[in-house]
């Protein structure tokens, strides 16, 4: 193990962060650093950087972060942590008996916050904002009142779209509706990248109660003539954060507008930047908001620290010493690119330790593959891009180790969000370079 590892960590308290000046942050002088957050860090969010859209993975096209990383340094809660506990139980919901017992054989025993928070407004049919951290049953708050409707209406056919980012998501999403549906003679569809789209026009031929998808294939199908959003009454956008930002905002205004039936509208994420207010405000009439977290800020499960890393060969070398320490048993790994991804994965399982990746460039049934291998532990690691910082729901992540410095703070409070779930801790390293500006 590296000398700088070893010895006792020193902890810094500042009590006034906002009006330090960066000389009087030379104090960072360990490699791994501890710091107990205190509100006034909350300011340092503002110092947030917006990622450059490029699919070029050359070094030097691409914009460093500049993300301040004495945000990403906080110390988990010192009390037990519990998960929410309802004064309900399941069978206490308003929602129909065989429902009930489909919550109940899949483990449900009472509601989560944002579930028993949401649900009652959502069967009244009433647009909602849901705000929690990953990791507690916002898919199951969105299901259950659709899974109510549409007993209710009679079964309708195309009645309820939902709209995720990633493929991964996508495929968690309907197998979780499956799952619920189970005997109910309801059924779904999943539609995504990397999958045959003439097998997703057949399938269309024979219409499903809620249909799950990505927005290119989705407009994809819809230019194809194989889907009419003008039959669904419900729109839903999981992690509507990402579907609005400027990479999916124009997809998304072109599916609401092939959907001038549309009755009702939920969104749901565990961030919520405030520069969409307007965007959210077009899509939503008049509302319920929901907001069990600020969507502005990291779990208190989720111890974070900053690893101080001198070049890209002691970065190398600082993720295997780690690897090799006792408490890093599922771990996953976020790189920014592609191609660092491939490279990393393939550095890792040439010195012995068992790896798997997901990124753009491979094939669903390859991500696929990978995600099982990771849960199933036939791979300790998982090396992602962010398109694994949403959806992916693996229980018992120990830690989550940022490769690369993120270029957001949205995009960091989805990735460390795999770890310290249903409460349970967890623990977040970032690796950030020695000359870094804010720790000089």
């Amino acid at each position: 193990m590296p000398n700088s590892f070893r010895g006792l960590k020193q902890l810094f308290t500042y009590y006034s962060v906002q009006h330090m000046g960066r000389n009087q942050l030379q104090a960072f002088t360990n490699e791994r650093l501890t710091i107990p957050m205190t509100n006034s860090n909350k300011t340092w969010r503002n110092q947030r950087s917006r990622k450059k859209s490029t699919s070029n993975n050359n070094k030097s096209n691409r914009k460093a972060s500049d993300l301040d990383p004495r945000l990403l340094i906080k110390e988990a809660s010192e009390s037990t942590i519990k998960p929410y506990q309802s004064s309900k139980r399941i069978a206490d919901l308003p929602i129909d008996q065989i429902i009930i017992e489909r919550l109940i054989k899949k483990g449900y025993q009472q509601p989560t916050e944002i579930q028993e928070k949401t649900i009652q407004p959502l069967l009244e049919k009433k647009n909602i904002l849901g705000i929690a951290q990953t990791g507690t049953g916002k898919t199951g708050a969105f299901l259950i009142p659709v899974l109510q409707q549409l007993l209710t209406n009679g079964k309708k056919k195309s009645y309820a779209l939902v709209i995720v980012p990633t493929r991964e998501l996508a495929l968690q999403v309907s197998e979780e509706f499956k799952t619920m549906t189970q005997g109910l003679g309801l059924y779904s569809a999943c539609f995504i990248g990397g999958t045959n789209i003439n097998g997703n026009i057949r399938q269309l031929r024979n219409e499903s109660h809620l249909v799950v998808a990505t927005p290119g294939r989705l407009l994809d199908l819809t230019e194809r003539k194989a889907i009419d959003l003008r039959k669904f009454n419900v729109l839903i956008l999981d992690e509507f954060d990402r579907m609005l930002d400027m990479g999916f905002s124009r997809d998304v205004d072109r599916i609401i507008n092939l959907m001038p039936n549309r009755k009702q509208t939920m969104l749901f994420s565990a961030t919520l930047n405030k520069n969409q207010k307007n965007l959210i405000d077009q899509i939503l009439n008049k509302y319920v908001s929901v907001k069990i977290t600020s969507g502005e800020s990291t779990t208190d499960q989720v111890k974070q620290e900053i690893v101080k890393v001198k070049s890209n060969e002691h970065r190398f070398e600082t993720l295997i010493q780690l690897l090799k320490e006792g408490g890093f048993k599922r771990v996953i790994v976020f790189n920014e690119t592609k191609h660092q991804v491939n490279k990393l994965c393939a550095k890792l399982n040439k010195v012995g330790i068992m790896a798997a990746q997901i990124q753009g460039n491979k094939s669903q049934n390859a991500r696929q593959k990978a995600l099982n291998d990771f849960k199933s532990g036939r791979a300790r690691v998982l090396v992602a891009t962010d398109v694994a910082g949403r959806g992916i729901d693996v229980s018992d992540v120990s830690h989550v180790i940022n490769y690369q410095l993120p270029h957001t703070y949205d995009s960091y409070i989805h990735r460390i969000g795999r770890t310290g779930r249903a409460g349970k801790r967890g623990t977040a390293l970032t690796f950030v370079n020695a000359d870094n500006s804010y720790l000089n």
